[in-house]
């Protein structure tokens, strides 16, 4: 058919009435009959001007899917040939069809002329659809692969009939030639219902979620397009009832003189494993869950076999340790001060840790205060804040400490060294929980803890008028002693071997082991530095270390285990004139002496600054100047 003519026909609709059987026009693009003749109108008992201009879907309503997949097939093959549609005639009884289809007008063109023939009028005419293969094919080519499916069916009829796995025979139309009874079973198709139509378009067209599976990317078909075995793991097949189901299926090529004349397909229900899979999962899933539930049973039961001798990184098996234990567990349910007492470096703010973490305050800050590292005059700035221009240097708003730990608990370390004239100010605080910023009139309101730990004695120190007597009862509401090493020596044991493990791993160095004779050595010593200066000196062990622990050394010379600024030759004042270097070295001795003297402390009536007779802040600023390091001096350190 030249362009010309082409053009003219689809000018004209009219040529589609001469047809001798029901014939439709349609767009499969647009999804839109373009024309329909008189017989078309007969064969459903309406008019033929009805039809035209409606959707193709519509006429087949229950029928979109198949649709879909027939209308594909021909746009792929440029014909099709099916027995599997039906359409309701006028008066309600349904019309069975074979539908014969045709591309027409230019390759790339969308349009097909479908023929549809009532089934029941062409009973009459024995293997009619061998017709249609002979249009396509020639009769004779179709009755000599026939034959050869029939031969290989007789061959393998105890075969086909004995296994369990469905099987069935499709030719290079993808038509059914065989079937067998288990594929009959699983299908719910009879083997004389599925001869001759393709099989795809029965129990291959959609997907497991009901999407349409294109014929051309059928796996199946694929086999004998390229002569190769094709094996699905998972797919999806649609029995006789709607109902669909899980398969793994083989499709096999058959040749015939070397060319593939169709495949034989060897399909399996694997529901069942599909099924035990998904148990499997679930179970497995049950396991890990009970896994988990198991560890953190484990993790809790260890916790309370533990939780007398490792309470909140307080470790010990000592009397002394379970008393302070136990009465933490008293104290930390409560909102009651707790003043804890101690030497330096015998853990009181881990004390004061547990007791919050224990409280009901866990979710809120723990806000701690080393009131002996706070310039006396800058006390009030910290425990309160300070607003913009309160005094010089205050050049914003600032928030002080009792603020940011509203809700929660306040840790006030070395309390002993907050100057007395301050000491009423915090006593208020804490009686009526108000404060006001530096510089400010507006009253706060706070809801805050206070936990204080001191090594001082401040009984001593309120007979000496040098702290105040109500903020020391006001604070000694619950006080806790934080026991001093030497009188726990059974806790070295344990406190040494966990400072070991830290430090090896810390320090990226081999495991080390506590020895007998280390243990023995350890609990020997005094340690005047207490907890602290364990754990430095299990650090300094673990750097210096070959292959094991050397505690020789260890209350022979304590020098040797702590860091210290070298003292350079002294040089008394004779009179003559001294360098700047000289004077610098000699600032330099006189304020290590009383950095040495003071145990460290810059701060406080006892401090180094007090004891040099200048400002806590200008001894800072020279301490600096110089690169001495007060906490190199502290007991302990």
């Amino acid at each position: 058919m030249n362009t010309d003519t082409r053009i003219a026909l689809f000018d004209n609709l009219e040529w589609i009435d001469h047809l001798p059987e029901a014939a439709l026009l349609v767009d499969a693009g647009r999804d839109l009959i373009l024309a329909a003749n008189g017989a078309m109108g007969r064969l459903i008992g309406t008019d033929r001007k009805s039809i035209s201009g409606k959707p193709c879907t519509q006429l087949f309503t229950d029928q979109r899917p198949q649709l879909i997949a027939f209308t594909e097939e021909t746009l792929f093959r440029s014909q099709g040939w099916s027995r599997d549609f039906f359409l309701q005639h006028r008066d309600g009884h349904t019309v069975e069809l074979e539908i014969s289809s045709s591309r027409v007008g230019e390759a790339e063109s969308q349009n097909l002329l479908l023929l549809l023939r009532d089934r029941r009028q062409l009973r009459t005419l024995r293997e009619r659809h061998d017709a249609n293969h002979y249009h396509r094919g020639g009769l004779l080519e179709w009755r000599r692969v026939e034959e050869l499916f029939k031969d290989m069916e007789r061959e393998n009829q105890l075969i086909l009939h004995a296994v369990g796995e469905g099987i069935y025979g499709v030719d290079a139309e993808g038509r059914t030639t065989f079937a067998n009874p288990a594929a009959e079973r699983m299908l719910g198709w009879r083997i004389d219902e599925l001869m001759g139509r393709v099989i795809h378009r029965v129990v291959h067209h959609s997907h497991e979620d009901g999407s349409i599976f294109p014929l051309k990317e059928c796996p199946i078909y694929a086999a004998f397009r390229d002569g190769s075995v094709k094996r699905v793991g998972e797919d999806w097949f649609w029995r006789k009832d709607g109902s669909g189901f899980p398969v793994e299926y083989t499709s096999t090529p058959i040749l015939d003189n070397g060319h593939p004349v169709g495949a034989v397909v060897v399909f399996r229900d694997i529901s069942s494993r599909l099924e035990a899979r998904k148990e499997l999962q679930e179970a497995l899933k049950e396991v890990e869950s009970l896994k988990h539930r198991l560890e953190m049973e484990n993790a809790y039961l260890q916790e309370e076999l533990s939780a007398e001798y490792h309470f909140h990184e307080i470790f010990g098996q000592s009397d002394a340790i379970k008393a302070i234990v136990r009465r933490i567990g008293m104290v930390a349910p409560t909102d009651a001060n707790v003043l804890i007492t101690g030497e330096s470096g015998t853990g009181k703010e881990l004390i004061a840790r547990a007791i919050h973490q224990s409280s009901s305050r866990r979710d809120r800050p723990l806000i701690r205060v080393n009131c002996a590292a706070i310039p006396k005059d800058l006390f009030e700035s910290e425990f309160f804040g300070h607003i913009k221009g309160a005094f010089t240097g205050a050049v914003s708003d600032r928030v002080g400490r009792f603020e940011l730990a509203d809700g929660g608990t306040l840790f006030l370390d070395e309390v002993g060294e907050i100057p007395l004239e301050l000491q009423g100010k915090l006593l208020r605080v804490l009686q009526d929980q108000q404060f006001e910023r530096v510089g400010e009139n507006r009253t706060r309101g706070v809801d805050v803890r206070v936990i204080a730990a001191t090594n001082r004695d401040l009984k001593a120190e309120v007979q000496q008028k040098s702290f105040r007597e109500d903020l020391y009862f006001r604070l000694n509401v619950f006080p806790i002693e934080s026991v001093p090493l030497r009188r726990r020596l059974e806790d070295i044991p344990i406190l040494a071997q966990e400072f070991l493990n830290r430090a090896c791993q810390k320090f990226n160095r081999p495991t080390l082991v506590l020895r007998e004779k280390d243990v023995e050595t350890l609990k020997a010593y005094h340690w005047p530095g207490n907890v602290r200066e364990l754990e430095n000196v299990i650090e300094r062990q673990v750097i210096t270390a070959d292959g094991r622990l050397d505690l020789d050394l260890l209350g022979q010379d304590t020098a040797a285990l702590t860091p210290s600024v070298p003292t350079p030759p002294t040089r008394h004042f004779d009179g003559d004139l001294l360098t700047e270097e000289e004077l610098r070295e000699l600032e330099k001795r006189n304020l290590v002496r009383a950095l040495r003297i003071s145990g460290g402390r810059v701060f406080g009536d006892d401090g180094a600054a007090a004891l040099l007779g200048v400002k806590p802040t200008t001894l800072t600023s020279r301490l600096k100047k110089l690169k001495i390091e007060p906490r190199h001096y502290q007991a302990g350190a």
